[in-house]
């Protein structure tokens, strides 16, 4: 939605979409404004994995307890359940469905099957994100004054204009802009504890191709999949920042990382909000 700084100041119930990568301060920034007043937080990371994705990720980990013939023997009888424990603050168990594509003897996956799982998520990120009117509402019903759509990274690279022509109709969105300083250190990370990421199927294949030409390997099962991530990352963040700013361009406001990093308090947030929207 577009509004000016002071339709955004007297309205009595703010909606927020926030549009930007994992560890730019879209976490800081929710909390911020809920330690002021009543907002209903809605992860898009965890309506993926408790909702969508997770019929998906059980069956995977019910396909490695049969690996074990005792294990195997305990599900069959109904000895043993086994249930998906996602929570807001632990979403290991959408990871560990993504994985990574590579060396199955190094914890990789086959290329198929990574793909596969890939075009599941971005299915359920869609149809994630298209429920966020219905959690407006609810969130109303539930006497929240506000709502935030705490929304996942790959957000930008769904290209779907249904889904950010309906976060624009219900909600405002808000990129926040890593700087160079958070860029490099969003990079340090990933070389440190890389993790399973969303990838566009044309974006992934063409990397793949660069990344076994510069590696003198031929197939996607020879990859090490840490290794994998580590180098791939770099060039993720560049694909994903014009997508970022095209989407807040058409349809919504940026703020910049450092500038929010500043703030102590939801004044301050909707202070430094005001100015994007002026």
């Amino acid at each position: 939605m577009r509004l000016s700084a002071a339709e955004f100041f007297q309205s009595k119930n703010k909606r927020l979409t926030l549009l930007g990568m994992s560890g730019v301060g879209k976490t800081h920034l929710s909390k911020l404004l809920s330690n002021e007043d009543k907002w209903y937080h809605f992860s898009g990371d965890y309506r993926i994995g408790a909702e969508y994705l997770n019929e998906a990720i059980l069956d995977n980990i019910k396909q490695n307890v049969k690996q074990d013939d005792w294990l195997a023997g305990l599900l069959s009888n109904n000895s043993i359940s086994i249930q998906n424990h996602i929570t807001f603050d632990n979403l290991s168990s959408v990871s560990a469905f993504l994985g990574k594509v590579g060396n199955p003897e190094q914890g990789g996956l086959p290329i198929d099957e990574f793909t596969r799982r890939q075009a599941l998520h971005r299915q359920a990120e869609i149809n994630t994100m298209l429920d966020v009117p219905k959690f407006v509402e609810k969130s109303k019903q539930q006497g929240f004054n506000h709502f935030i759509n705490d929304a996942g990274g790959s957000l930008c690279e769904l290209d779907d204009d249904k889904v950010y022509q309906t976060l624009a109709e219900h909600t405002l969105i808000l990129y926040i802009r890593a700087s160079k300083t958070n860029e490099s250190a969003l990079i340090e990370r990933a070389q440190t504890h890389p993790k399973p990421l969303y990838y566009q199927a044309e974006f992934l294949k063409a990397q793949l191709e660069v990344y076994l030409a510069e590696n003198g390997l031929t197939y996607a099962a020879q990859i090490n999949p840490d290794a994998f991530v580590c180098w791939i990352f770099p060039r993720l963040l560049a694909h994903r920042i014009p997508k970022y700013e095209a989407i807040a361009d058409k349809y919504g406001y940026t703020i910049d990382s450092e500038d929010l990093y500043q703030c102590k308090n939801a004044d301050e947030v909707f202070e430094l909000i005001h100015g994007a929207l002026d």
